[in-house]
């Protein structure tokens, strides 16, 4: 135990009490949410991220123990465990490692090697292996024939393979080649004669060579999918001239001897028929293995982006669904939600009422008064702008309009979800009311879609989709409980989301609202069907009462601690909360001190203080909202060196892509980014944010842009 948990604190840099403490927590049965959250004094303020990453190398270590214990026992049985065995195995810090190990002493299926040795054949290749400096081989090879081996010839060959299985096998010669390719070797892609990549999407890999130290991880996933599509031909070279003379040398240690021709025959053989296809698999597996994490981070990374977007509270939207020839779908949303309206209008070709539409749309501004009109960036989305700044501009409208992504409402609008919220309505028209309140509240509309369809990653479909969904399905829980919920509001969806939660409580506290009415204070949770006291322990703090009888139950803190939080409000004189007094007076007390007086932790008093100071402080305040807009831009208006403000819609390895206006969105590179060398772009930009970017080049023909934040 001691052991895995000062490896844990060495990777994370960290004190080893921290990981100790975290993994007890996790033991009792405590979520990730409820550990950073509330348990800050046990664990030193780590993050959910930092607590996640100590549960799943604490798993990774076991399994990586027990297969020690498995192997070391496994060699045992055969008789063949030595001091060097063991200390070699318990030295391993992978699993594939242990695994190298392990591979001389696995039964295997039948081989040439096992064949040979069936007839034999195996102390000639110790004879062989022991390189004999006098004598005739040929003569040593005599001695090994019978009804089976008919010749020196087949004697000898037999002995060749026993040894190149031998040398494939070794560990450490393994490790050897594995340490050449990755630190010193080359990937190699050439176009293969007949493939269907008609529009030469892979063209840059028909002929390309790149160091494997450098390579990029979206580079890999474009060559493992341009590979799979047989598009192209990938090899992998690296100096194995030299490893095969480093395999020779390992037997003969530069001693001469009268074998040196059957071990470098052996040797040769057992590297370029086993040996180098072997770890070449293994070198590409982990590359592989290593884009896909990456791609998995960068999609999680994006997704809790898009989910912490502010919320525009107070707003009234109009949701615009776009579409040519079936019309545009519009729902009007008030401040909580609600649809106000449903209509259609045909501004588009074929039918082309421009003008009925325009007059439909003054009409239900007139109506509604809405604030922001939230157009779907699909198809005749730019055509739908054009419109909709066109009236705003020509009717002096005091209303704003942005561009939201529909990735993931036609897949929402086609569920049973929304059949059930809005069985009266076609898809259509579902679509316009997800759109409208993906900016009323990103996080409670979003939570009702298939991450995987949101559409802000990269090479999705390519990932392992269970590890994929295990790690979007923790970005959403890390999100929604930063954020946590109105109990009184909040859809059975984000409810099963909070910590300590999940689906079937979620709908018995839906049920019980439908059926008693709001609740007025947090302690009623308890007599919620199917919600123990752990569950009511581990979710309590994250589901927030607006206006209840508690005014503690509106805020982040936790039941646990109100006693002391009413402690502190007493002796800071009991003024309302986040008044400018309570504020005023809460910022001049010195907070050692006062935890010292009042037996706690500083990092609980600090929690507590600033849900005090601003008990409705929403965590999302801190992002960038939508970019509103109330013009339109043409890319035959765009010159080189302008500069926009544009939204940065998805993150990948080699840059961002920002909506700048435009129908499609503009490419900010990497290189365009920051002259800093071995920087992500995850590291200066993320989904959602707002910035000043400047055009870098246009490619008219192919209506691209490409944007750069250098100055």
């Amino acid at each position: 135990m001691q052991e895995i948990t000062g490896r844990i604190a060495e990777l994370l840099k960290i004190q080893q009490k921290q990981v100790e403490n975290t993994l007890a927590l996790l033991e009792e049965g405590n979520t990730v949410p409820f550990i950073a959250r509330y348990r800050k004094e046990m664990t030193d303020n780590l993050d959910e991220e930092q607590i996640l990453f100590i549960f799943k190398e604490y798993e990774y270590q076991n399994n990586l123990k027990k297969r020690k214990e498995d192997v070391l026992r496994l060699i045992e049985a055969q008789g063949k465990l030595t001091d060097e065995i063991v200390q070699a195995v318990h030295g391993c810090q992978k699993l594939s490692q242990v695994d190298d190990l392990y591979r001389p002493y696995q039964q295997k299926k039948k081989t040439r090697a096992a064949d040979a040795i069936n007839k034999g054949l195996e102390k000639l290749a110790d004879y062989l292996m022991n390189c004999p400096k006098a004598g005739s081989v040929e003569k040593e090879a005599q001695k090994y024939l019978n009804d089976q081996v008919t010749s020196v010839e087949d004697a000898l060959q037999g002995a060749r393979d026993i040894i190149a299985e031998r040398v494939s096998d070794d560990a450490k010669l393994r490790w050897k080649i594995k340490d050449s390719i990755l630190n010193y070797g080359k990937l190699v892609t050439k176009e293969k004669k007949k493939h269907e990549d008609t529009e030469q999407v892979y063209k840059m890999y028909y002929d390309r060579t790149e160091r494997i130290s450098s390579v990029q991880p979206h580079r890999i996933m474009a060559i493992e999918r341009a590979e799979s599509e047989k598009v192209i031909a990938v090899t992998l070279d690296y100096d194995q001239g030299w490893l095969m003379n480093y395999a020779v040398r390992g037997i003969t240690r530069n001693r001469l001897t009268i074998a040196q021709e059957q071990i470098e025959e052996a040797v040769k053989d057992g590297l370029k028929r086993l040996a180098f296809p072997s770890v070449e698999r293994e070198v590409r597996a982990e590359l592989k293995e290593k884009a896909q994490s990456q791609s998995i981070e960068i999609f999680s990374m994006n997704l809790e982006k898009l989910l912490l977007q502010p919320p525009m509270s107070g707003k009234t939207i109009l949701g615009f669904d776009p579409a040519f020839r079936t019309g545009c779908k519009l729902a009007i949303i008030d401040s909580t939600g609600k649809v106000l309206k449903i209509d259609v209008i045909y501004p588009h070709q074929p039918v082309n009422k421009k003008k009925e539409a325009e007059r439909l749309l003054i009409d239900l501004y007139q109506q509604y008064h809405f604030d922001i009109i939230a157009i779907g960036n699909g198809t005749a989305s730019r055509e739908s702008e054009s419109f909709v700044a066109d009236v705003i501009s020509r009717n002096h409208l005091n209303v704003q309009y942005t561009l939201v992504s529909e990735a993931g409402a036609s897949v929402y609008s086609a569920s049973e979800l929304a059949r059930a919220e809005f069985p009266d309505l076609t898809v259509e028209k579902r679509s316009a009311v997800s759109i409208g309140r993906r900016v009323l509240d990103p996080l409670a509309e979003l939570i009702k879609i298939d991450p995987k369809s949101i559409g802000v990653g990269q090479y999705q479909h390519d990932l392992p989709q269970k590890q994929l969904q295990e790690r979007l399905d923790f970005a959403i829980e890390k999100s929604v409980n930063r954020v946590g919920v109105d109990v009184n509001t909040a859809s059975k969806e984000l409810l099963m989301h909070i910590s300590g939660l999940n689906k079937s409580i979620a709908e018995e506290i839906v049920k019980w609202r439908n059926e008693n009415g709001r609740f007025e204070h947090r302690g009623q949770l308890k007599t919620v069907k199917k919600l123990g006291p752990k569950a009511f322990e581990q979710s309590s703090g994250f589901l927030r009462i607006r206006f209840g009888t508690e005014e503690l139950d509106g805020t982040s803190i936790h039941p646990e601690s109100y006693k002391k939080a009413k402690q502190v409000l007493k002796l800071a004189g009991n003024h309302p909360l986040g008044s400018e007094a309570l504020n005023k007076t809460l910022s001049q007390l010195n907070v050692t001190d006062l935890a010292a007086e009042l037996e706690l932790d500083e990092y609980t008093l600090e929690d507590i203080l600033s849900a005090l100071k601003a008990p409705l402080r929403d965590y999302r305040e801190k992002y960038d909202g939508p970019l509103l807009r109330s013009d339109i831009l043409e890319l035959e208006d765009l010159k080189e060196g302008e500069e926009l403000e544009g939204v940065v819609r998805n993150v990948v390895d080699f840059g961002a892509f920002v909506d700048i206006g435009l129908h499609d969105d503009g490419l900010v590179h990497i290189s365009k980014m920051t002259k800093e060398k071995n920087v992500h772009p995850s590291d200066l930009v993320s989904v959602g944010d707002l910035l000043k970017v400047k055009v870098h080049k246009i490619d008219r023909e192919r209506k691209r842009v490409q944007l750069s934040l250098i100055d």
